[in-house]
């Protein structure tokens, strides 16, 4: 191949859809194309054009606009422009920069479309289509693996049910696991599920404390139970295990138990490893013994992405971790400190909130307390806070910068005084108060009384949802976190310093979506806290519009995902985790779906400043 046709075929791989055309294809398409030059002001597409082409810009800039003269696209290097091959469409522009095209027939375009299935979606497909096929692919494991990803429940338990009637002994309960060679056995009133009792269930409640074996096994059994569907995903039901810190759980078919679940059918296929750190979290003694458990939290990142695992998925069980780890540093300090005066809430905010951490970051934390609070008990909470909060710094949640935790006293104070801090927040919304409302509407009840932020969440969601200009200062604080790209579609990268030429994942792609969801939440007085159940329960409402929620959530996903495997691939390298990432470290394909995913979070945010510059919402 010459030269000049060798340059034309590299510069194509580079920039989809031709990054998906076999190397025949890529070695004839450089003879088909045409060169063409644009001056600065110059129409685009031309109006002399001796057929109608595909336009690939290989440098300069172009605006596209519509009839009525507004701005639709912006296209630079590697960009298409498919007006001419569709007849339908009216868009015309002008080349704001001296610009270079490659032309391709549409003619020649069609054919490869016909041949190309890969190639072809590139243009049949929506930009939320594309990152919803993107964010799939990330989702693969290896060829013919299977993982907790790929299973349902059903694949795992089979229909096997062990179960006794409820009036039976104990030790007619344990003779009947005992011969069914199971660690559980469910109790049932016909087709009734009532309970199950578990090896640990007969250590713990007969043996230990001397319960005689004819008592009926019902005296025994867990009642409250967390039953999971057989069509549930097996990492799933990972996942509820890892929160509720059990190794069972009873599976059915609509309401029809058909087994139970254990960590063991979990193990065959894969490590659980999440699983067993909550149960070592929980037997910890000291503080140094949860630190020796908390420097696995980076490899099990590392292993569920290696499995498969999304950013959601990362969150969910890096959390249950970060709970497990907070709720056993609260035992511990109640077993030195005492039983504490009154009632009190430990709250997480931040990423810990809203189940969405990964295995790099640092504490957001507060106390609510019961309004029968004291000045004298003060003494208490603050020893109470400074155990935990020591406590998660020595397992690597690095104390918050803004001071954001339980040892201020500032966010140590009785339900009352948190309800007045958010009556200030919304009804004179200076920066400060905007700010600490985007950090403290994030916030979750991980230990304690759960009642006390149900109390606080009704008051501030009563009066958030009706003020308006509120409202309008939480979209304008949320637009000073925009996407990274550029006004023609590149990424705008950190100029100096340690991160020079990189961009921020966490700040500049994840946080913009997270503050528009938190924004189209209060806006109904809707009380979620995760991002993705944020924006779908916020497209149950006049919000946002079902398909632009679901074209946000695929968007959160995808650059969530590429950033855990960032931190992931550094975590390997033997490096501290972090946000940065170097363009280069993206292959063509992820770097055009990232820019979809930046622009339709840019879009968002216009969408949400115009409607509050029009005075409307909702």
């Amino acid at each position: 191949m010459e030269i000049e046709l060798q340059e034309i075929r590299d510069f194509l791989v580079r920039h989809p859809p031709f990054d998906h055309l076999p190397e025949a294809e890529l070695a004839r398409l450089p003879k088909a194309l045409s060169i063409r030059y644009f001056r600065r002001g110059t129409d685009f597409p031309p109006h002399d054009a001796d057929q109608a082409y595909l336009y690939v810009i290989r440098s300069g800039a172009v605006e596209m606009r519509d009839d009525g003269g507004d701005l639709v696209n912006k296209l630079g290097e590697g960009d298409l422009c498919m007006v001419p091959c569709n007849p339908g469409v009216t868009f015309s522009g002008k080349a704001v920069e001296d610009t270079l095209a490659y032309l391709l027939p549409c003619a020649d375009l069609r054919r490869i479309q016909a041949d190309h299935a890969d190639f072809n979606e590139h243009f049949e497909q929506s930009v939320g289509q594309r990152l919803r096929k993107a964010l799939d692919r990330l989702k693969e494991s290896p060829p013919g693996a299977e993982t907790l990803m790929t299973l349902t429940v059903g694949e795992l338990v089979g229909d096997r049910v062990v179960h006794v009637a409820p009036s039976v002994s104990i030790q007619e309960a344990a003779k009947v696991m005992s011969e069914e060679r199971v660690s559980s056995v469910l109790v049932m009133e016909g087709e009734a599920l009532l309970g199950m009792v578990t090896l640990r269930d007969l250590r713990s409640r007969c043996l230990a404390v001397g319960l005689p074996f004819d008592r009926p096994v019902a005296e025994i059994m867990t009642r409250d139970l967390h039953r999971i569907q057989r069509t549930t995903p097996a990492f799933q039901a990972l996942l509820d295990m890892t929160r509720l810190n059990v190794h069972h759980l009873p599976v059915c078919d609509e309401e029809c138990p058909v087994g139970v679940l254990t960590t063991t059918d979990l193990v065959r296929h894969q490590s659980a490893n999440a699983v067993y750190m909550v149960g070592d979290i929980y037997k910890s003694k000291d503080v140094e013994a949860l630190t020796q458990i908390s420097v696995r939290i980076p490899e099990l990142q590392v292993h569920l992405v290696a499995t498969g695992a999304t950013a959601e998925h990362v969150g969910q069980a890096v959390t249950s971790v970060t709970d497990a780890l907070t709720k056993r540093l609260l035992e511990l300090a109640e077993a030195k400190l005492g039983l504490p005066p009154v009632p009190y809430a430990w709250i997480a905010a931040g990423s810990q909130a809203r189940r969405e951490q990964t295995s790099y970051g640092d504490q957001d934390n507060a106390l609510l307390i019961s309004d029968e609070f004291r000045p004298e008990h003060d003494s208490y909470f603050a020893e109470l806070a400074r155990f935990v909060c020591d406590g998660l710094n020595a397992c690597g949640y690095y104390y918050c910068p803004g001071d954001v935790m339980a040892t201020n006293p500032q966010w140590r104070q009785p339900l009352a005084t948190w309800k007045h801090y958010f009556s200030t927040w919304i009804e004179s919304p200076e920066p400060k108060a905007v700010m600490l409302s985007s950090v403290f509407f994030d916030m979750r009840s991980v230990a304690g009384d759960h009642q006390l932020l149900a109390d606080l969440q009704s008051h501030y969601l009563g009066i958030s949802a009706t003020n308006k200009i509120f409202l309008a200062y939480m979209v304008a604080n949320s637009l000073k976190h925009r996407p990274p790209l550029g006004f023609f579609r590149n990424f705008v990268l950190i100029r100096g310093g340690d991160h020079a030429k990189t961009f921020d994942l966490k700040h500049r792609g994840v946080v913009p979506v997270v503050d528009i969801a938190r924004v189209l939440v209060l806006s109904e007085g809707l009380d979620e806290i995760g991002t993705v159940a944020r924006i779908q329960r916020a497209a149950t409402t006049y919000a946002v519009s079902k398909d632009m929620a679901a074209n946000l959530v695929d968007a959160f996903e995808f650059i969530a995902t590429l950033r855990v495997r960032h931190q992931v691939g550094r975590i390997r390298a033997g490096q501290e985790a972090d946000n940065y990432i170097h363009p280069e470290e993206l292959s063509p394909l992820e770097r055009s779906h990232l820019k979809d995913a930046f622009r339709l979070i840019g879009e968002m945010q216009e969408t949400l400043a115009n409607r509050y510059q029009s005075g409307r919402f909702g």
